[in-house]
């Protein structure tokens, strides 16, 4: 049984451990640090982010109107077999089909035409015998030397010949129709180049049947003019309303990762789609490509341009949402107290099209403390914000962390020390 002498022998033990730690935690148990970085002045743009295809501008796809197996290939601009990336002029040879049935055809339409013609001059000779012997019996039955039956007889015979006429005329059209449309049966076995332009994809080879019952089936894509290309960039109809045509545009593509494009806003495409429930506005984009660097179909990010600001004062957005924690120091000569409260603020938007006269408060590291200053944010980027302040200036060094040395880093001075 502890006695009393006990007990308050105890209670001075755990009063110095206590004085102790406390000692040991004013002394270096909450040191802290501030991560800075430095205030620059740049510009910034406030831009909308999404992603496109890059799209020749006009492309024409070559397909087939009639069937058939392929034979063979024409020839392209350097006398090379047309294949993927051929430069064609327009009206040159690019495949040819197998056209034997269609001349067949061809020769049975021209047969039946010469049929029509000979048939023609057959109606028109007996036309003429009749017309001879109506005019004839006319005479006699206007001397009362033909019966009525007779002169009758005459004048049907005569109508009939020039009924079959009329007949033999429309056989001789249609005759040439149908040779009209064996010819082109036939011309339409030579697919040749409706454009001048680039072969993007080849989608036939030699010994391959094309059918065309239903739809014309697709052997040629053709782009018109690879200098001048688009991109078809799907928009968020949040954001769809602030871009407008003639609006600059960057973009960067996978295969040139060290390279920003440009171009310029065409138009927005009324028909909108829904993706996951999203509503889409596709928005086309005219993009300038002399040295032929972008591909079709070529996967773009693309950043719609809406404000920029140039030679201004760039802090990160961390910044601007950082505020001292209770452990801070704040300067002396900055609010009176070198401990404060964390301030009652509202970070940043963090949206791009954020354009600002909002204000701010930043804070500076000076020595071991820091001070406020308030700043008036301008637009941002998402990641920096332009800002305007009398008290900020180039080169300042914004806080935008702090670290807390944690109690395993520090020494306990009441700690045995461990012997080797």
């Amino acid at each position: 049984m502890l006695t009393r002498k006990s007990l308050f022998a105890v209670a001075v033990i755990i009063a110095v451990l206590i004085g102790g730690i406390g000692w040991w935690h004013s002394r270096g148990g909450a040191k802290l640090s501030f991560t800075t970085v430095t205030v620059k002045r740049g510009e910034v743009a406030a831009t909308i982010g999404a992603t496109g295809t890059i799209e020749p501008l006009e492309v024409v796809d070559v397909g087939a109107q009639v069937d058939g197996l392929i034979r063979g290939f024409g020839n392209d601009t350097d006398g090379k077999t047309v294949d993927y990336g051929s430069i064609v002029k327009k009206g040159a040879l690019l495949a040819k089909i197998d056209d034997s049935v269609y001349a067949a055809d061809l020769s049975v339409a021209k047969a039946g035409q010469l049929s029509a013609e000979a048939n023609l001059e057959q109606m028109q000779a007996k036309l003429d015998q009749a017309a001879a012997e109506w005019k004839r019996a006319q005479e006699l039955f206007a001397n009362k030397l033909m019966a009525q039956v007779d002169f009758d007889t005459d004048k049907a015979n005569y109508e009939v010949a020039k009924a079959n006429v009329s007949v033999a005329k429309s056989g001789i059209a249609q005759a040439d129709a149908d040779l009209e449309k064996a010819q082109r049966n036939v011309d339409f076995c030579t697919i040749n180049s409706p454009v001048s332009g680039v072969i993007i994809d080849r989608r036939v080879n030699i010994g391959q049947t094309v059918v065309a019952s239903l739809n014309a089936p697709s052997l040629f894509l053709i782009a018109r003019d690879l200098t001048k290309m688009q991109i078809w960039a799907a928009v968020n109809e949040a954001d769809v309303g602030r871009i407008k045509s003639g609006a600059p545009v960057t973009f960067t593509v996978d295969a040139f990762p060290d390279r920003q494009f440009a171009g310029t806003v065409g138009k927005v495409r009324l028909n909108a789609t829904m993706t996951q429930n999203v509503v889409l506005y596709t928005v086309e984009i005219n993009v300038e490509n002399p040295d032929k660097l972008l591909l079709p179909y070529l996967t773009a990010n693309v950043h719609f341009e809406l404000s920029r600001q140039t030679n201004a004062l760039i802090v990160p957005n961390a910044a601007l949402r950082w505020s001292p924690s209770s452990l801070a120091e704040v300067a002396p000569d900055a609010r009176g107290s070198k401990l404060i409260d964390p301030p009652d603020k509202a970070g940043p938007d963090s949206s791009p099209t954020q354009k600002g006269n909002s204000p701010r408060t930043l804070w500076i590291k000076s020595g071991d403390f820091v001070r406020p200053v308030e700043v008036t944010s301008g637009i941002s980027d998402g990641s920096s914000t332009a800002v305007t302040s009398d008290d900020l200036h180039e080169g300042d060094d914004v806080v935008i962390g702090e670290i807390v040395a944690s109690a395993n880093d520090l020494k306990n001075p009441f700690l045995p020390t461990r012997f080797r």
